[in-house]
Formats: structure tokens, sequence, C-alpha cells
């Protein structure tokens, strides 16, 4: 089952933040704690509470990163 095409821009919102978020909390929680048996549940707590802000940020500012970028590239040749 896939979704319908109009859930594209929230899909890809949502994974790119995953993965960033996820990416981003591991460095961070690794620098800070060092590497240790508690890394990992302290690396999910982290991803947790980063991707509860960062989603509704991403939302927010997506489309006007998708303006700046508009206005930065030149559209595709036809």
């Amino acid at each position: 089952m896939r979704l319908a095409a109009r859930w594209a821009p929230l899909m890809t919102s949502f994974l790119l933040c995953v993965f960033m978020c996820g990416f981003v909390s591991l460095v961070a929680t690794v620098q800070t704690a060092g590497i240790s048996v508690e890394v990992g549940a302290d690396w999910i707590k982290a991803w947790g509470v980063s991707f509860l802000l960062a989603f509704p940020v991403v939302l927010l500012v997506m489309p006007l990163v998708r303006a700046i970028v508009s206005r930065l590239c030149r559209p595709p040749e036809t």
C-alpha cells in the first residue's frame, strides 16, 4: 500500500527529520556522555525530544526554504 502523492511533502519532511534528528542527537550524545553502556538509552531520549521540536519547525520552515531555493536555482530546461 502506498500513500497518495499529496502526502509526499509531509513524508519528505517527516523522514528527513527522523534521520537528521537521529544522526545529530547521536553525535551530540556521544560527545557529551561518551561511549558507554547507557549511551543507547540517552540517545533515544535525546532523539525523541529533538524530533518533537524539529518536526514542527521543519513543517513551518520548509515552504520558506523551497521559496529561497526556487529563487536561487533556474527551473529545469524542457
